[in-house]
């Protein structure tokens, strides 16, 4: 019996092996297009409206919900800005002897 986190090493390499980070971000990515699709179901909006209170068409919606790998931060915050749902984002640093200015 393995855990899921076995099968990933031993499928995809560790985490920071290429293989294993574009998987990861791939399904971060996709639930991402899942929680929008949800939402708006939860907010009882059509595609249609929802692209209307953000300004974009339905099929810019209809995209989003089901791959948002070429969606700009910028679409994805008016989104859920329209959505009237707070967000929340975290980086994180491989380095920790970063400094910002």
């Amino acid at each position: 019996m393995m855990s899921l986190s076995d099968l990933k090493d031993r499928d995809l390499g560790k985490p920071g092996n290429l293989g294993r980070d574009q998987y990861e971000f791939d399904l971060k990515m996709e639930l991402l297009g899942e929680m929008i699709k949800t939402v708006r179901k939860e907010r009882d909006l059509t595609q249609e409206q929802l692209g209307a209170l953000v300004g974009v068409k339905k099929a810019q919606i209809s995209k989003l919900e089901r791959n948002t790998k070429n969606v700009t931060l910028e679409t994805i915050l008016k989104v859920f800005n329209a959505l009237k749902a707070n967000i929340r984002f975290s980086v994180q640093l491989d380095r920790k002897d970063v400094e910002v200015v």
